[in-house]
């Protein structure tokens, strides 16, 4: 099952109308992607909580990584470049932490509020190489900017 992106958008969008706590959106927003496609297997938020550290935010999954240093992995790549990652093998990636053995690919966002600063990063893990599209990548853009602008 692949995610209906359309579908998606329009739920999160209800479900989180009128709702400015960070934590809360970030809770409603990961429940509702981890649950939307096969391919998602760990989806969760690494939220900016000290200058160049990330800290685990609400997820579905197995654990993750307690804390992670904007100079390390996949997370801290997206947070100090502020670019989307799309990686297809974890093992190429120079620098991957692998919080869980059964990871094979990753796409990881930047998230932004409405005053373009970056309060974290949206990791979506999966167990199968070459998991995601840049497809993939712009639709979770564009939710996550919907969602997390207004704040």
């Amino acid at each position: 099952m692949q995610a209906d992106y359309e579908t998606l958008a329009k739920t999160i969008a209800a479900l989180t109308e009128g709702e400015s706590d960070e934590v809360a959106l970030m809770a409603t927003v990961v429940c509702e992607v981890h649950h939307s496609d096969s391919r998602f297997d760990w989806t969760g938020f690494y939220r900016v909580v000290a200058p160049e550290l990330l800290k685990i935010g609400p997820y579905q999954g197995g654990h993750g990584c307690l804390q992670i240093p904007f100079s390390r992995g996949v997370c801290g790549a997206a947070a100090r470049s502020g670019e989307v990652q799309l990686v297809p093998d974890v093992d190429a990636f120079r620098g991957h932490i692998a919080c869980a053995s059964s990871t094979r690919s990753e796409l990881v966002l930047p998230v932004w509020n409405g005053r373009r600063e970056l309060i974290g990063v949206f990791d979506i893990d999966s167990d199968q190489q070459d998991a995601f599209t840049q497809d993939d990548a712009d639709h979770m853009t564009a939710i996550l900017h919907a969602v997390f602008n207004r704040i």
